[in-house]
């Protein structure tokens, strides 16, 4: 007789991760998760105290696939900050459930946006943007700062179909908030 499969606390977040994605964090439940992996409930409530510790995990597990999405660069893009904002852009309209979950939900509670994006996540964005645009780090944490709240409000336009996505017109408005802050850094206002 073959040995039965243990379900493990990574195949749980794995498979919560996986619901985020395609149904929706309000649709990670005991019995979702439980029936993605074929088992009965009684291992994911073995594993976490309560569903709402599966959603944190799963939260974790987004976060963390977001940093590696958005960093993942390519070269499409003539500057690597503008690919940053346009992969950031992508993941809204291609993963709209998971985007909703990363950011238009309570589980990220407890980080201030400046902390987040001074976060160790972010190291490599600020090493790569002091290169483009020759700042120190403090600079690189101030364009960096404004590049997001305009790129993170069209991202979020478009998770929550507010928006029609354009390329070019994106492209146009990252440039513009870029070239501004660098303007704004030059006059001795950022």
């Amino acid at each position: 007789m073959p040995a039965i499969a243990k379900v493990t606390k990574e195949m749980i977040v794995d498979a919560a991760f996986e619901i985020a994605k395609e149904m929706g964090a309000e649709n990670i439940t005991a019995r979702t998760v439980s029936q993605k992996l074929g088992c009965s409930t009684q291992p994911v409530l073995y594993h976490f105290k309560t569903i709402e510790d599966v959603r944190i995990a799963a939260h974790k597990k987004a976060s963390e696939f977001h940093v590696n999405y958005v960093t993942n660069l390519s070269g499409k893009y003539e500057r690597p900050m503008l690919e940053v904002g346009m992969r950031h852009i992508q993941l809204a309209i291609e993963e709209k459930n998971l985007f909703r979950f990363l950011f238009h939900s309570n589980y990220n509670t407890g980080v201030s946006l400046s902390e987040w994006l001074t976060a160790e996540n972010f190291d490599s964005l600020i090493s790569i943007l002091k290169k483009q645009a020759k700042v120190d780090n403090r600079q690189a944490y101030n364009i960096f700062f404004q590049i997001y709240l305009v790129t993170h409000g069209i991202a979020s336009l478009l998770a929550d179909n507010a928006m029609v996505y354009d390329e070019a017109y994106c492209i146009k408005i990252l440039s513009n908030a870029y070239f501004g802050a660098m303007c704004l850094l030059k006059e001795g206002n950022l």
